[in-house]
């Protein structure tokens, strides 16, 4: 497998930034989401715990919905990277078995979060589609394209709604269910998938 960056960032342009206090301000933006939701976060609750100023938040984002989709990104692009593979399982196995890694923990809840900041905040909503969702669905669609190519992937099917299949039902299980899910599940769940996506043999 050969990994593709999809990391995306949207803090502005400036001075360079001490990297250790840019860390702890978007760890302190993410867990004070979490513990209050995003119309309870403040910039002044992120600075006293992340020990800093409004002044050097304020020069590095324009506003916390920036800060709390940079922490949210830089959270999730190195636990799951966009990579190809040989076939459509081994495909498939990865980006499902990851996922579900990184949503069984504090990534989870963190995701949570946002989505739920996402339906009542349409600046939320506005930048997770922008710089995560978008493009990383872009490399995931490449991808499958390739598969659907080879003939690995059934022709007859959207590529889109393939997608939706992938990660729908675990974000259900996530924000509804609120269920931890194992490796195991994530297994049964690719196979699941697989049979139903796999261009059948005639």
């Amino acid at each position: 497998m050969k990994p593709t960056s999809a990391n995306q960032t949207c803090a502005k342009p400036g001075r360079p930034r001490d990297e250790a206090l840019r860390t702890r301000i978007q760890q302190a933006a993410a867990s004070l989401l979490i513990e209050g939701g995003f119309l309870n976060l403040t910039t002044d609750a992120i600075a006293q715990r992340a020990g800093t100023s409004k002044a050097t938040i304020y020069r590095w984002w324009p506003n916390k919905v920036q800060i709390v989709i940079d922490a949210f990104v830089d959270e999730f692009s190195p636990q799951l990277p966009i990579q190809t593979a040989d076939t459509l399982e081994e495909f498939l196995s990865f980006h499902i078995g990851r996922f579900v890694k990184a949503i069984s923990g504090q990534s989870g809840r963190l995701l949570s979060a946002v989505i739920a900041a996402a339906q009542v905040v349409p600046a939320v909503h506005e930048a997770y589609i922008t710089h995560w969702l978008k493009p990383r669905r872009e490399l995931l669609r490449i991808a499958l394209l390739e598969f659907q190519r080879k003939g690995s992937l059934s022709s007859a099917l959207e590529v889109e709604m393939v997608l939706d299949a992938m990660y729908g039902p675990l974000h259900f299980m996530l924000m509804v269910q609120r269920s931890r899910l194992s490796t195991d599940y994530a297994q049964r769940y690719t196979q699941l998938l697989l049979n139903g996506i796999r261009q059948k043999r005639r």
